[in-house]
């Protein structure tokens, strides 16, 4: 399948996705994992990963590492459950190719998988790319209802005192 891009946001067409937005991509019983595009460009610059332990049990929607970013710190959640058999050192020394490259070299781990049938609970990318559409839906809706109609801004300016608007009007 091809890779999408909706609104701005890379989605690869070889994965598969959670609703919390973390990737994996499976092959031969294996999963690799990380968090989407979207997820990077939401917490900004990456500062620190806490990774997870080789050889570390975790069940599907458990947090599998931390990301800490200049916003704040984020859970990722593994997308499968399995036995943590490769984490990405390279993340210890350059957390940000998590924003530079999050689905190739900014991976976190790879899981041997317990039950390979747990990817049916996870979305396909078409899946996730129409998620995305909504979440993007519901941000611009949002922030077009809290617009002020035009005819109305010039009278609540005139309303605030000049201090408040950052200049003096000239008389």
């Amino acid at each position: 399948m091809e890779d999408i891009v909706v609104g701005g946001y890379l989605v690869k067409g070889d994965r598969y996705y959670t609703k919390d937005h973390e990737w994996a991509l499976i092959k031969n019983g294996k999963a690799q994992i990380g968090i989407t595009d979207y997820a990077q460009k939401m917490l900004g610059d990456i500062v620190y990963v806490d990774l997870p332990e080789r050889e570390q049990e975790v069940d599907a929607g458990e947090t599998v590492a931390n990301i800490e970013s200049v916003k704040n710190v984020a859970p990722v959640y593994s997308p499968v459950t399995g036995s943590v058999i490769e984490v990405n050192e390279d993340l210890a020394d350059e957390p940000t190719l998590i924003n530079e490259d999050p689905y190739d070299a900014g991976w976190i781990a790879v899981l041997e998988m317990k039950d390979p049938t747990e990817v049916e609970d996870l979305m396909p990318a078409e899946d996730y790319a129409e998620l995305l559409r909504e979440i993007i839906k519901e941000e611009q809706g949002e922030e077009a209802t809290e617009e002020i109609p035009v005819e109305g801004l010039e009278e609540s300016l005139e309303s605030l005192p000049e201090e408040e608007l950052g200049y003096e009007e000239e008389r």
